[in-house]
């Protein structure tokens, strides 16, 4: 039997008796906020028979005019990407019935992020996403409307608010250190190097192609580390993110010796544009999911301070080492970003007992929690090709976008209008 047909036999048994999303309260966990929970429009706006998605929480999938909706398309899941393996980038006109408009093909992608695919901001309706050619990755820009493409001898990560240039680090390691992450297809030449001079993070100009490495694995692995590392400690970077006015990323150093066995530890690093200025903002090794909220304040998920044991969602202050706990927000991992004015966060949470991932908006002053959805993710949907909700935010702030697999068709993305709920 097919992986495909697999998944299809596995929702059918777990959905038995009940929808794929319930709209109803369930978040639970340590201080959670008064849940006002209530119905709010979902809609599927890719359909079978193939699996669409846009991945990562932290890039631009909606265009400024609000109107195309960026996505992926594959013919298989429950399974690994191979080198071979070749998906389709395309956009949704959200205007003009959910139509798919195709822009190209990428074989450099993963499960959770994709190939990096985003619209470049300040640059009207140029997409980037990454992609492989013979043994070396690349990006490729598209102009959507004058059909214009060009191709970078570099991939990327994560843009500059003025989309002149791009933080990006080495797939090939993530590859091997972190399956799902990083790109098959190529084999890390520093397999066996635990912490390489000529890799680590690149600072790619988008204009000219021209990159240069900010900070090799060699030079965060001499920052000292509480307690050191873990004897044969193989160290890697993920996860960059540039903050909002551009002069500073982020990124999280992550390593793996005997002392974690198949886990991992990790800490999160600040540094300037050009690599230098370089602070190390979470030191413990205790920190998941984060998101800039404005350019000096990151919220993290994080077990730090006092209770450092109590993993909390909490907000960082760059360069000073301040950091204080939302209360109110519910208790464990998410992928949270603010909406404009920062007010209010959307995040969303794994499976819970059920199996179903809920998705939340929380407004931090009033600690008023409303849950949008709780989606049903079969048991396949499980470790390196799960589908996690992964919510992302329109550019005004009034729709959030998900990638789910609760309705038997397998992953496809759904748009959830929430104007009603942020105007109260």
């Amino acid at each position: 039997m097919s992986a495909v047909a697999i998944g299809r036999r596995e929702f059918l048994r777990w959905a038995a008796g009940s929808a794929g999303i319930c709209c109803a309260p369930g978040l639970a966990g340590t201080g959670r906020g008064k849940d006002t929970s209530g119905t709010v429009p979902v809609r599927a706006i890719t359909r079978g028979p193939k699996f669409h998605w846009f991945g990562y929480y932290d890039k631009s999938q909606v265009d400024p005019t609000g109107r195309y909706a960026l996505g992926m398309e594959v013919d298989f899941e429950h399974r690994s990407p191979r080198g071979e393996d070749t998906i389709r980038v395309g956009m949704v006109d959200l205007r003009d019935n959910d139509r798919w408009i195709e822009l190209g093909t990428s074989c450099a992608w993963n499960w959770q992020q994709g190939c990096m695919l985003q619209w470049r901001p300040g640059h009207g309706q140029e997409v980037i996403w990454n992609d492989r050619q013979g043994d070396r990755f690349v990006c490729h820009i598209v102009d959507v409307r004058a059909g214009q493409r060009r191709t970078l001898p570099h991939p990327v990560y994560a843009l500059s608010p003025d989309g002149r240039w791009a933080v990006s680090t080495d797939f090939r390691r993530l590859n091997d250190t972190r399956p799902g992450y990083g790109y098959a297809g190529i084999v890390d030449p520093n397999r066996d190097v635990l912490a390489p001079e000529d890799a680590g993070i690149w600072r790619v100009d988008l204009e000219t192609g021209e990159h240069s490495l900010l900070l090799s694995l060699a030079q965060a692995a001499k920052v000292p580390q509480p307690g050191g590392f873990s004897a044969g400690a193989k160290h890697w970077f993920n996860h960059l993110l540039v903050a909002p006015e551009g002069r500073r990323f982020t990124f999280l150093h992550r390593w793996r010796g005997q002392a974690e066995g198949k886990s991992w530890k990790t800490r999160m690093f600040t540094a300037g544009a050009d690599g230098r200025d370089l602070h190390l903002l979470i030191p413990n090794g205790k920190v998941s999911h984060f998101n800039w909220r404005d350019p000096s304040h990151i919220v993290a998920y994080a077990g730090y301070g006092p209770e450092a044991s109590q993993w909390r969602f909490q907000v960082f202050e760059d360069l000073t080492g301040k950091a204080e706990v939302i209360e109110g927000m519910p208790a464990g991992d998410g992928h949270c970003s603010y909406l404009p004015g920062n007010q209010w966060i959307i995040c969303d949470s794994y499976p819970d007992k059920e199996r179903r991932q809920h998705v939340y908006l929380f407004q931090a002053p009033e600690r008023r929690l409303v849950t949008l959805g709780r989606f049903l993710s079969p048991a396949p949907y499980t470790g390196e090709w799960r589908c996690d909700t992964h919510p992302r935010l329109s550019p005004d702030g009034r729709s959030v976008l998900i990638d789910s697999p609760h309705d038997g068709h397998g992953r496809q993305m759904y748009l959830i209008d929430i104007a009603d709920v942020v105007r109260t």
